[in-house]
């Protein structure tokens, strides 16, 4: 056993100031002893498969006589003993419940056998100083520099200029995160301390920010419309000389005050912008996770932050348009034409310069920056195809050729249509060529889509170009983008396949499309529902005026096409007829007082089956033909289309038009056409 020598007094450390050269030697052992306490130094047993021995001490912060390294009283000018704190020599440290618990944790050495010997402290027990020590070893056994001084604002400098694989406009955008979000909040903390909590504080700030900034827009917009105002009567004051020069002065002081509400204006941060400001910090930590373990956890993966809902596509409905007009609202952010709309803005800009880039956008939909770094030789009409191999990206109004990401190299075919108009297009543009080369003014761009002496497009002006047609148009506006949600929707309201379409807008998954496009046009809704409907069979009363008849010479090859045709009378009644034609005469009549256009056509498909299955014959499809609600009183409407197995072998000298019996001749004025003539 070592005998250990009781804590020093206050009496004997003011002794040992007084005389040093008696008490140095004496001194000196009761540092020593101090260290050597059993509440001062424990080895503790093993974490994370090592052996380490952190050394648990107490200090304070106790005033007394200050000495230096070799034991000497520090004096001040005067000659008086300078008072600072003792730290560690307090004889008060023995008491429970005086000064605080530390650990210091000895390490491998570093560069040129430099000690390393990190220091914690302020714990309240020497529990809790046990259970930060085996937590702060666990960090030094999965690689975390707990030694390193480097903040955050220099990290993350040092990530973004290593990442030299980044897209300009990827980098562009990491670099407005960390200019304008991370570096003011985060960048004074030390890489080692960055919690979660850190990043908690940061984006609440965020949230603050946003309140004041919606405010003062708030105030812009009054003041707006308070200047608005102002200049209204001013215009209206005019050849009254004191009443103009009343209003004239209201209008200077409101438009002076609304300049000087502008000042500092900034944008509110948006949900959508907080998590790209995650991800950017999400991606440096974990940079930093696998080149140097600067990290313990990603701790931007345990934010919770506001859900972002991704806008879908509206279409201009008539309710809609109306409203539009009524209000000036756009009822979301994402709007898209119907095809009626679509179809009135080509008639339009149909003799615009760049009607052939309009009508691309509208049924290839490609992206702007594509379009108008789309290279000559990439178009080939001959073969009916073109190839998006790069595009152009803009980042602060500076342009910059890029090649498009692997998913977004793609071809485009082209359909007879689309050809013609870029053949136009490409002619429209040698003729210009040659004028403007005369002159001596043709600018060599090698872009299949240029302005008229030759320059490149640039993206802002396209959209620009773009939003001003639109105005002049009179059509509710879309962005230039959403000519790209137009196109998807159209294609998948002509039936194509999801794959293709995500395929020719380039997207990277097919839930990307498929999330965005399923639900746009009212017209998808309503295939959907008439789908669903036609899998359930339905029941609908129907009386026969008219047997149905089917002959053997109605048959080609087996199998005959005969289509359902209605009229509705006044009182809502449906009268159905079956005919080999639109226009012939009917093959069989049926009246029922279905509700609606669905049930008149489900009667009519229960009518044709119900015949087949007694005749012995199949129906191969029965396809719906969509159309608008007829009026009562309207003579004829198209309901279904039939394709009708005959089970039997005929040729085409088999097929005479239909004989017609007697008592056939006798058609009712709701069957006849104004020109319809005896087949």
């Amino acid at each position: 056993m070592v005998a250990i020598s009781p804590a020093p007094t206050c009496q004997q450390l003011y002794n040992a100031v007084r005389h040093p050269q008696q008490d140095q030697e004496r001194s000196r052992q009761t540092r020593t002893d101090t260290y050597a306490q059993p509440w001062l130094a424990e080895s503790q047993p093993t974490a994370g498969g090592r052996m380490y021995s952190p050394n648990f001490y107490r200090r304070c912060q106790c005033k007394g006589p200050l000495t230096d390294k070799n034991g000497k009283p520090i004096l001040n000018d005067d000659g008086a003993p300078k008072i600072g704190d003792i730290g560690l020599t307090c004889p008060k440290l023995g008491r429970k419940g005086h000064g605080t618990w530390y650990f210091a944790l000895e390490l491998e050495r570093g560069e040129n056998g430099k000690r390393r010997r990190p220091k914690r402290g302020g714990f309240p027990t020497k529990e809790k100083a046990e259970e930060a020590a085996e937590k702060f070893y666990k960090e030094v056994a999965g690689g975390t520099d707990v030694m390193s001084t480097e903040t955050m604002a220099e990290y993350l400098r040092r990530w973004i200029e290593a990442k030299k694989k980044l897209a300009r406009t990827t980098r562009h955008g990491y670099q407005e995160h960390i200019d304008n979000y991370l570096v003011p909040r985060l960048g004074h903390i030390k890489l080692r301390d960055l919690r979660v909590r850190h990043l908690d504080a940061m984006y609440n700030a965020i949230e603050r920010e946003n309140a004041e900034r919606i405010l003062h827009h708030l105030r812009v917009e009054e003041l707006t419309r308070a200047r608005d105002a102002a200049h209204q009567a001013w215009v209206r004051a005019a050849g009254k000389k004191e009443e103009r020069r009343l209003t004239r002065r209201a209008y200077l002081d409101t438009n002076a005050a609304l300049r000087e509400a502008r000042k500092g204006l900034r944008k509110v941060t948006s949900a959508a912008t907080m998590h790209r400001i995650n991800d950017t910090l999400s991606s440096a930590i974990t940079w930093g996770m696998k080149r140097e373990d600067a990290f313990s956890k990603n701790w931007a993966r345990l934010v919770e932050l506001p859900a972002v809902t991704r806008p879908k596509p509206l279409v201009w409905t008539s309710e809609r348009v109306e409203h539009w007009k009524r209000t000036g609202e756009k009822p979301g952010p994402v709007m898209v034409w119907t095809p009626e709309q679509t179809g009135a803005f080509l008639d339009f800009v149909g003799d615009d310069w760049l009607y052939d880039l309009w009508h691309s956008f509208i049924f290839l939909g490609p992206r702007r920056g594509e379009m108008c770094a789309l290279p000559v030789h990439e178009v080939n009409l001959a073969d009916l195809w073109l190839r998006i191999s790069a595009q152009i990206v803009e980042v602060a109004y500076r342009l910059y050729g890029e090649a498009p990401k692997a998913d977004s190299v793609r071809t485009l075919n082209l359909s007879e249509e689309s050809a013609e108009v870029l053949g136009q297009g490409r002619a429209r543009r040698e003729k210009a060529r040659e004028e403007w080369s005369a002159a001596e003014a043709w600018v060599e761009s090698d872009r299949f889509f240029t302005h008229e002496n030759g320059e490149p497009l640039h993206p802002d002006w396209v959209s620009r170009r773009f939003k001003r047609l639109v105005e002049l148009s009179g059509l509710p506006p879309v962005r230039l983008h959403d000519l790209r949600h137009i196109s998807a929707s159209l294609s998948l309201l002509q039936g194509n396949d999801i794959k293709v379409v995500q395929e020719r807008l380039g997207h990277s998954s097919r839930q990307i499309t498929s999330d965005t496009y399923t639900s746009v046009l009212p017209e998808l809704a309503r295939r959907e529902a008439e789908s669903m409907t036609s899998v359930i069979p339905r029941s609908v009363p129907y009386d026969v005026l008219r047997p149905l008849t089917l002959p053997k010479k109605l048959f080609s090859d087996g199998m005959a096409v005969v289509y359902a045709d209605a009229a509705r009378s006044a009182d809502g009644a449906w009268t159905i007829s079956l005919r080999a034609r639109h226009n012939s005469r009917p093959l069989g009549k049926i009246k029922t007082a279905a509700a609606n256009q669905e049930n008149a056509t489900q009667a009519a498909i229960h009518w044709v089956r119900d015949h087949c299955k007694e005749a012995g014959l199949r129906i191969l499809s029965a396809d719906k033909i969509t159309a608008d609600l007829p009026e009562p009183g309207k003579r004829q409407h198209h309901l279904a289309r039939f394709v009708i197995d005959g089970g039997m072998e005929m040729g085409p000298e088999a097929w005479a038009p239909v004989p017609v019996a007697p008592g056939d001749s006798e058609v009712g004025e709701e069957d006849r056409e104004p020109s319809q003539e005896a087949a």
